[in-house]
């Protein structure tokens, strides 16, 4: 047996997440079907990062077994082939260790939201980031923001939906950069609840714009969804890079 991680990118916007799903098409099974047609084996492939519906990639990392050796560059390459036109990309293959896991051997997952703060609606960059018309407070959301550092119980961070036992995770970083009209968020931490970078940027702007009174330690410390802000679109939303 084989074990094979690859590192890939994708534009979200027409699939129904990274997860297989009867509801459409998803990053995993557009993978999955690539991948038997290249080695005529049909296995499951693992993600790191299960990324829901729109959210794009440009480190997504994925990890599976087959039962014989394949060159990294056919790999890569084949996979590449049977995708298109479907805007995933296979960027890197490599042979690994048998104990090897996309997700449960991950250390660190990082993901940036890109925002575009202006009057006028987006063209280039539809569903590639959130057009927020109205102008922000930036350094308040800069300001607001160190508040996640650290270990915190983020109950109010994360969604309905969400199957996690502990809503208990430790942010190892966290930074805002702004230029121009570009607004663009980084965070990083070994694992994070469904839906709460979205909803973490979500309150920051919700608090930049005015339309929220409380500060994020205040909110972090009610436990409570409903004091949370909005969750920002999918579509601003990329899972940057995993460490191992």
């Amino acid at each position: 047996m084989y074990n094979y991680k690859i590192i890939v990118e994708y534009d979200g916007t027409n699939f129904v997440g990274w997860q297989q799903q009867e509801n459409g098409k998803s990053i995993q099974s557009a993978l999955q079907e690539a991948l038997v047609k290249l080695s005529g084996e049909k296995v499951t492939i693992f993600g790191a990062g299960r990324t829901d519906a729109g959210v794009h990639a440009y480190g997504q990392v994925a990890s599976f077994t087959i039962n014989k050796k394949i060159e990294i560059e056919v790999i890569r390459d084949g996979l590449n082939q049977h995708l298109r036109p479907q805007p995933i990309a296979v960027q890197k293959a490599e042979l690994v260790d048998s104990e090897f896991h996309a997700r449960f051997s991950a250390k660190k997952r990082s993901y940036e939201y890109r925002i575009i703060n202006r009057r006028s609606p987006l063209t280039i960059d539809a569903n590639r980031a959130w057009c927020i018309y109205k102008k922000i407070n930036v350094e308040k959301m800069k300001s607001e923001s160190s508040s996640f550092l650290g270990k915190h119980d983020l109950n109010a961070f994360r969604s309905s939906h969400c199957q996690s036992k502990s809503s208990t995770k430790t942010i190892e970083s966290i930074d805002i950069k702004n230029e121009d009209e570009q607004i663009i968020f980084h965070v990083s931490a070994k694992s994070f609840l469904h839906s709460q970078v979205r909803i973490m940027v979500g309150t920051l702007v919700d608090i930049a714009k005015g339309n929220i009174n409380k500060t994020i330690s205040d909110i972090i410390n009610s436990k409570n969804r409903k004091i949370a802000g909005q969750t920002a679109p999918a579509h601003g939303l990329y899972l940057k890079k995993i460490d191992y």
